[in-house]
């Protein structure tokens, strides 16, 4: 047995390995005699934690607030034994806790033990979702953010060791990068020990702190078991992951990295050298007539994605707005770094992180934001350009299956008529009326046209996400005048908006600058942006609405055929024969009553791509006759 020990509150606390199989008895013993849960913990060969390596665990951690074991699983089959025995005693007993151990410890104890990820969860809390329910702010927001050591600085001992700066010194000492330190570092290195065994001791310390901050701030229990089931669910599909494409993916890595070099070469035919130079295009945007008024902080003139959009006559996604003539420079300038874009953060970044088994698994934050919504990363498929089918071309429903999306209608819309109680909204909604085409005709009259069509969608969405009338002109290409009217009579048509936003800052005001969600989460304000209450309200609200669906889902026995949430849609993969009924049953998930509005889902099933529910019409053909060949051989 090696002993080791953790510096913290001025004391040393005893960290045991055992070095050999007959040493196990002892710590098996000591699981059995814990009264209290136990924390637990796993140090593994890097991120990848999914990648099909069953050796990717050095160790697993288990602690409480004044010791720790440190299992090196590493060394064979009775240290993994050990280990599954004791996890089994501690969540059939007392339970456990670990620091986002919903994402990543269980995941990767599922992987390299063979126990069942639900099994793992059942007795189970994740301080990481506990701190993000009493602070959602990251560090640059002005919160403590959700890591280990910051909260443990916070709440435990400020003046603790920082072990892990320790380790990443070690690192740098042995010529390793961070990225391979934690693979190659001797097992038995005293701070690498150290360290192992610190993290559960904070992590068993932490929890009763953070409990009781919840309590104080009367954050219900009923949120604190949701976000449990909500991390749980969005595990499985982290776990199972998505099939890619890796011999398309490798053309479409060429292909943009074709595009980048053709267009890259147009803009240095304007005399532009640097393709990351804003002064550079900017000289040469000007040298060409046109007139560039805005200007960053500092005094230099803007060349940033807004402006080149807007000289390219396309909205921020790309689509034209018809209000000029394109400018060649911008157009090249935007393709070249959407192409170098799309090539490195997606095609290359796929086939980077795909596992053994032709699947990525992304990495669901489910409290990633402020307000509770969802991120996805690793890669980051939660930022996928809008609309665009290539990029998801990449991603396949399992072999005979289609590939299901099911996405809320105008999810954020329903929620603030639903919060605000907006009366004529949700006569419109109730009515099966179009939002967008019933607010233009209110405020611009029943000669509305598809441009007021597009001003009024602007607006409706800027008042949600705090954009204000320059983002709105950015958007539709329409006057600045036009806008403004346009935003003024929107509030007298929907004065409900504005009477609810102004509650809700008189609210947060009395509350410490913190409003609270529907659903009781606590959403801090920046006393710089209390206009962003709207927003925030707005946003975790349908966050919670995605949340509930995907319980109903896992309710209705869908989980299986679940692979993604992205922002307000869900991704499944089921067989081709039931899919179109497995799409209804998802779309009834998704369709329930917020304060009298009905939130509702459209359902689609599209072929064996991801992308093909995005195919341009005259390219569905041709996808449509390669799948039946895939069905076929199926």
């Amino acid at each position: 047995m090696k002993h080791y020990t953790f510096p913290l509150l001025g004391r040393e606390f005893p960290v045991s390995v055992p070095e050999r199989p007959d040493e196990l008895s002892e710590f098996i013993a000591w699981a059995a005699r814990q009264t209290q849960p136990v924390a637990v913990d796993t140090e593994t060969h890097g991120l990848e934690i999914l990648s099909g390596d069953p050796e990717y665990v050095r160790l697993v951690q288990f602690g409480t607030e004044h010791e720790a074991w440190n299992i090196p699983t590493e060394l064979g089959e009775p240290f993994k034994e050990a280990a599954r025995q004791a996890l089994r005693v501690l969540i059939a007993g007392p339970g456990v806790t670990g620091h986002n151990y919903c994402g990543f410890d269980a995941p990767a104890l599922h992987a390299h033990l063979g126990l069942t990820y639900d099994e793992l969860c059942r007795n189970a809390v994740d301080t990481m979702l506990l701190s993000k329910l009493v602070d959602p702010r990251s560090v640059h927001e002005g919160g403590i953010g959700s890591s280990l050591k910051p909260l443990s600085d916070h709440y435990i001992d400020p003046t603790a060791a920082d072990t892990q700066g320790d380790l990443t010194a070690v690192f740098r000492s042995l010529g390793l990068t961070k990225a391979v330190g934690f693979s190659r570092i001797d097992l038995w290195h005293p701070i690498y020990q150290s360290y192992a065994g610190g993290d559960v001791i904070l992590t068993a310390r932490l929890r009763p702190k953070l409990e009781a901050e919840l309590r104080r701030f009367g954050v219900p229990q009923r949120l604190v078991d949701y976000e449990h089931e909500v991390a749980r669910i969005c595990g499985h599909m982290q776990i199972r992951g998505l099939l890619l494409d890796q011999d398309y993916t490798r053309r479409l890595a060429d292909e943009l990295r074709e595009e980048e070099e053709e267009n890259t070469r147009i803009v240095r035919s304007y005399g532009v050298e640097k393709l990351g130079s804003p002064t550079q295009i900017a000289e040469a945007l000007t040298g060409m007539g046109e007139s560039l008024t805005e200007r960053t902080a500092g005094g230099a003139i803007k060349a940033d994605k807004a402006v080149l959009c807007a000289l390219a006559d396309t909205d921020l996604y790309g689509n034209r707005l018809h209000v000029r003539t394109p400018n060649p420079l911008a157009v090249a300038v935007i393709k070249a770094k959407r192409a170098a874009k799309w090539r490195s953060a997606y095609a290359d970044n796929f086939l980077a992180t795909v596992d053994r088994n032709g699947r990525i698994h992304p990495g669901i934050r489910t409290m990633q934001a402020r307000t509770g919504r969802m991120s996805v990363t690793n890669p980051a498929v939660q930022t996928l350009p809008s609309g665009d089918w290539k990029i998801r071309r990449a991603f396949l429903a399992e072999p005979g299956h289609r590939i299901i999306s099911v996405d809320f209608q105008a999810v954020e819309l329903r929620v603030l008529a639903a919060l605000a109680g907006v009366v004529r909204m949700k006569e419109a909604i109730n009515a099966g009326r179009d939002l967008h085409s019933f607010t233009a005709e209110l405020v611009f009259g029943p000669d509305f046209t598809p441009k007021h069509r597009k001003i009024s969608k602007a607006i409706g969405f800027g008042v949600v996400y705090g954009g204000g009338a320059t983002t709105i002109q950015r958007q539709t290409g329409a006057p600045m005048e036009e806008v403004k009217r346009a935003v003024a009579a929107y509030h007298r048509t929907y004065p409900e908006v504005r009477r609810a936003a102004n509650r809700w800052q008189r609210e947060a005001f009395a509350n410490g600058m913190v409003t609270t969600s529907v659903t009781g989460r606590r959403l801090p304000l920046d006393r710089d942006r209390t206009y962003a209450v709207t927003n925030y309200q707005v946003q975790s609200a349908a966050r919670d609405c995605l949340g509930q669906a995907l319980v109903n889902m896992d309710t209705a026995g869908l989980l299986p055929y679940l692979r993604l949430p992205i922002h307000d849609e869900v991704i499944a993969s089921a067989p081709a024969a039931e899919a179109e009924d497995i799409a209804r049953e998802i779309g009834k998930c998704m369709t329930f009553d917020l304060f009298g509005v009905p939130i509702e889902s459209d359902p689609e099933v599209g072929g064996r791509s991801w992308g093909s529910l995005y195919l341009p019409e005259e390219q569905r053909a041709a996808h449509d006759e390669w799948y039946a060949t895939e069905l076929a051989a199926a």
